[in-house]
């Protein structure tokens, strides 16, 4: 077993990404259900820094509670250190990666030690090495579960409804808006994977990445506008969304429907007008779900973009690149 002590990065107040401190703290024993991970490399995510700012977006009285000090992350990849003695399925010396304990805040990811829920993890993928693993949990899951299989009956913060993924298939018609980014770039695999025809909107920097990923159109959102550009869509994928997703109700055709990842402001009576429905879900930590994207990744069927690295103890440099945009794929710490 290691020393009692580990380097990892936490929260003692809210703010920018200058608040990100590179503290030595005691290293967490895995309790009943868990395993404890030597860390790799971690993947970096939006809920990162909405807890490192303190969730000032939300309103208080539906923000989760907030305790300090923290270890903020949830996507890791890693090596089985220990087991909980009621776990069963992993083994110590096990690679494995993980989205966790999500859509909580206490993943206490961005660490050189981590106990996470063994029902949160899969083996890691044999073809990707830790850095590319841990760029996946989140994003992928995020895809996955918008578009394939929800795997959860729990209710979403954002609708009454439980989200059910449209079926793709070859007569299927894709947006996919912010496409180059984490959760996009998985989409767009994901959505050619079952076959449908995918539309990609990015800046033009990124038209032959998503190109090589399967796109069959590509609309550079600096050069035109999508709502004026594509039309008789039957599915959008918005993972920018905000105050203008709206505008991408009119690519769609009558019965489709728009997805947001990040819900914006919509008109219910624009939306009955058209013909279309809104739907969105919250992404959760899901074990087999993973695993079944790791299959994918073995296979060579999906791929994962790392857009940049920066060394665990620069956390602050990976939310400064987060801060700056235009990403193409996941950022992700190392040496942890």
């Amino acid at each position: 077993m290691p020393a009692n002590t580990m380097k990892a990065i936490r929260l003692h107040e809210f703010g920018g990404p200058e608040v990100l401190r590179y503290d030595e703290v005691p290293i967490p024993e895995p309790k009943p259900g868990e395993v404890l991970i030597r860390v790799h490399a971690v993947g970096v995510n939006p809920p990162d820094w909405y807890r490192r700012e303190g969730m000032p977006n939300v309103p208080p009285e539906v923000r989760p509670p907030l305790s300090l000090p923290a270890i903020p992350g949830t996507d890791v990849s890693g090596v089985v250190e220990a087991i909980a003695a009621d776990v069963a399925g992993f083994s110590v010396g096990d690679e494995v990666f993980g989205l966790l304990r999500f859509p909580g805040l206490e993943g206490n990811a961005y660490a050189e030690y981590v106990a996470a829920p063994a029902s949160d993890l899969a083996r890691k993928p044999a073809r990707l090495d830790h850095v590319h693993a841990a760029g996946v949990p989140m994003a992928g899951l995020t895809a996955w579960q918008f578009l394939i299989e929800l795997g959860h009956e729990h209710p979403s913060p954002f609708q009454a409804a439980r989200h059910r993924p449209m079926a793709l298939g070859a007569e299927t018609t894709v947006l996919i808006n912010g496409a180059a980014g984490g959760v996009g770039h998985f989409a767009v695999q994901l959505a050619k994977w079952k076959r449908a025809r995918v539309i990609a909107v990015a800046s033009g920097t990124h038209e032959s990445f998503l190109r090589e990923l399967g796109a069959d159109r590509f609309i550079d959102y600096t050069k035109s506008r999508p709502e004026e550009a594509a039309h008789d869509v039957d599915l959008v994928l918005d993972t920018v969304g905000g105050r203008d997703s709206s505008r991408l109700l009119r690519t769609l055709k009558r019965g489709g429907a728009l997805y947001p990842v990040f819900f914006g402001d919509y008109d219910p009576e624009e939306t009955a007008k058209l013909g279309v429905t809104i739907s969105g879900t919250q992404v959760r930590s899901n074990g087999p779900q993973l695993a079944a994207l790791g299959r994918l990744l073995d296979a060579g069927t999906l791929r994962v973009a790392i857009d940049s690295t920066f060394p665990l103890a620069d956390a602050r440099g990976a939310h400064e690149r987060a801060a700056r945009g235009h990403l193409q794929g996941k950022i992700v710490l190392t040496g942890a």
